[in-house]
């Protein structure tokens, strides 16, 4: 593990983050902005209660924009105004289950939506940086034991899996027709494990669901307690972004090879069953149960998924910081707060002070 390598990078910068309002995009826009960023956010109202953009007060970190990234033309308004040096995009329809529910929103979110922000860069007349955030559910799943590496099969057997892996190939297709020289957008796409943390109320979560029957004395249900999934502490795949982005950044040789696909996620100890997740929910929390209702006809999930970091080991010098129960500490930790009455903005500041603190003493063993 090297000293975090982006501190600097983003100081004065403007940066412009779609899907803001939403759990990681609010994090990463938060974390942005104690870096010393001019941070411009694009996405849609939030859309649980509560949320984690209202809940650490978001807006006032950032230059608000409320529209959609389906709509060009109101994204092209908020890009002009933001004139970005860097962009993430986390936009997204982001819940396999809803795919199920609402497939076109799903493809044109997921698929049209990168297009637009792509096209935008593409008519940038400045080298911008852009981390284009997909998903680990990308991968054409066949459930083998190995960790997916980023030159694996694409695909899936969902809506949610085949709309990233259709943006994976149009971000790809985009990179290798108008993003080829150091002097145009450079563009990675990042395909994280599953995230979790304090502020997400998503539905059809297993976290979010869990803090929501805890926090009301009801049982835990438990659709899949055997699926494994490579989960991560909402911090750890952020600082893959950042450290990503700054590469990008750099007009050398080492910023084109920075472009491309890159996986982030746990290393294979902190791959976990869901069973296993919930346990340690109830543990940090100091109360509760679960069970597992009928099964139902939501439609088929993967029971394994691990990821292969090597690439982002090696290229980038990025490894995860916070093992599996310290992300479950973190995470219950900033729950309890909030029903407590604290201020989550400020809870919220002091995690993340707390993670790159724990990235230098690691850098001085």
């Amino acid at each position: 593990m090297t000293m975090t390598p982006w501190v600097d990078a983003y100081r004065g910068r403007r940066v412009l983050v779609t899907g803001h309002t939403g759990f990681k995009g609010g994090w990463l826009s938060l974390w942005l902005s104690e870096l010393g960023a001019d941070v411009t956010g694009y996405s849609l109202a939030p859309w649980t209660e509560p949320n984690f953009f209202t809940a650490a007060r978001i807006g006032s970190r950032v230059r608000h924009h409320e529209g959609d990234v389906r709509d060009l033309a109101s994204l092209r308004a908020a890009w002009q105004a933001c004139r970005p040096d860097v962009v993430f995009h986390l936009a997204a329809q982001p819940i396999v289950r809803e795919s199920y529910r609402n497939p076109v929103e799903t493809v044109t979110t997921n698929v049209v939506g990168t297009t637009h922000v792509l096209e935008l860069a593409r008519e940038s007349s400045t080298p911008i940086a852009m981390v284009c955030v997909t998903s680990d559910k990308c991968y054409d799943n066949v459930e083998w034991p190995y960790g997916y590496r980023e030159d694996d099969r694409l695909g899936g057997a969902d809506v949610y899996s085949g709309s990233k892996a259709a943006a994976e190939v149009i971000v790809s297709s985009f990179q290798r027709s108008f993003f080829t020289s150091v002097d145009r957008p450079a563009v990675a796409s990042a395909r994280a494990g599953n995230v979790i943390g304090g502020g997400d109320w998503a539905t059809d979560r297993i976290v979010p669901d869990c803090i929501r029957a805890l926090s009301t004395g009801r049982t835990i249900e438990v659709r899949n307690p055997h699926a494994v999934r490579p989960w991560q502490h909402v911090l750890e795949p952020l600082s893959a972004y950042l450290t990503l982005g700054a590469r990008l950044q750099q007009r050398d040789e080492t910023g084109l090879a920075a472009r491309g696909p890159w996986n982030f996620g746990p290393t294979i100890p902190n791959a976990r069953s869901v069973g296993a997740v919930v346990s340690a929910v109830i543990r940090e929390w100091g109360a509760g149960e679960w069970r597992q209702p009928p099964a139902n006809a939501a439609g088929p999930e993967a029971t394994l998924l691990r990821l292969a970091i090597d690439k982002a080991q090696i290229q980038l010098g990025w490894s995860p910081r916070w093992n599996f129960d310290e992300a479950i500490r973190r995470t219950v930790h900033w729950y309890k707060a909030f029903y407590a009455g604290a201020d989550m903005a400020a809870c919220t500041t002091a995690q993340i002070a707390e993670y790159m603190q724990r990235g230098a003493a690691v850098a001085r063993i």
